[in-house]
């Protein structure tokens, strides 16, 4: 009996799509989408998810499956063999998107945590340590602490677990090459900007306040002691009480980024029907 291509050329469409949906998180999600991961072990780790995930789509029980002739295949919200050279360009990017979207929302909260410490840096003045090593790291010292206490927490409370189960959820709500911005959509990306903002204040927040008085502090000093030289032991003095209420409050910062991380992860995976 000869060996035909038949079979598998009818899945080659929709596995395609599969592909590009799961290469979404690869693109800016939290931990996959990181820089520090070379490009081909990305593709790699795509490719290999997508060869687990289809199979999973072919049970004929799931809502996403449907048969097609003497073959069960995926659900599309359009006939992929009738698709343009335009159209199916549109349905590549609309899958990578679906992706896209998830791991976006999933680090925002991340890039709250960052933004923080960008904050906090410039208040303490560790900001002029980029002045002196401005090819070591752009972004601050304590922003990139901040960075990698977020993943830290992230990793420990399975984020990346749940945004697989949400994107894996997605083929059941969301058909192959069906996604439509709805109106959910973009209210989750501005509630979670938001949210970003806002736990990004709340980081900086008590360091702020505190280095205010500080400053206050100092100048009445120097009006009331005119002969000390403040700026000798204003700089100094402002890192120590800085870098001392950081550490006093690490625990409250892990409190607040993992209620707001948890919160991210529901609105995305609701949006999506994990």
């Amino acid at each position: 009996m000869p060996i035909t291509l038949g079979p598998i050329l009818n899945h080659l469409p929709a596995w395609l799509l599969v592909l590009f949906r799961i290469t979404g998180i690869f693109v800016i999600g939290p931990v996959f989408g990181s820089r520090v991961i070379p490009m081909r072990i990305k593709a790699l780790l795509a490719f290999g998810l997508s060869l687990c995930v289809y199979p999973m789509l072919l049970d004929p029980s799931r809502p996403s499956a449907q048969w097609v002739g003497q073959f069960v295949l995926p659900h599309p919200a359009a006939d992929l063999s009738q698709l343009s050279l335009f159209s199916i360009g549109a349905t590549v990017f609309m899958e990578l998107m679906v992706g896209a979207v998830i791991g976006f929302g999933a680090i925002l909260p991340i890039i709250g945590m960052q933004i923080g410490g960008r904050i906090a840096s410039q208040q303490v003045g560790l900001g002029l340590a980029e002045l002196f090593a401005p090819n070591v790291e752009e972004s601050g010292i304590l922003s990139q602490a901040m960075f990698m206490l977020a993943i830290m927490i992230f990793l420990i409370l399975g984020g990346h677990r749940v945004m697989m189960q949400t994107l894996l959820a997605t083929f059941d709500r969301v058909p192959l090459g069906g996604l439509n911005f709805q109106g959910s959509i973009v209210d989750l990306m501005v509630a979670l900007l938001g949210s970003m903002f806002e736990l990004a204040l709340r980081v900086a927040a008590p360091l702020l306040c505190l280095i205010f008085l500080q400053t206050i502090a100092l100048g009445f000093i120097a009006r009331t002691v005119p002969q000390m030289n403040i700026l000798t032991i204003g700089f100094p003095l402002r890192i120590l009480i800085g870098m001392s209420i950081l550490i006093a409050s690490v625990s409250v910062l892990d409190d607040v980024f993992i209620t707001q991380m948890r919160k991210a992860l529901a609105m995305i995976a609701s949006i999506f029907g994990a």
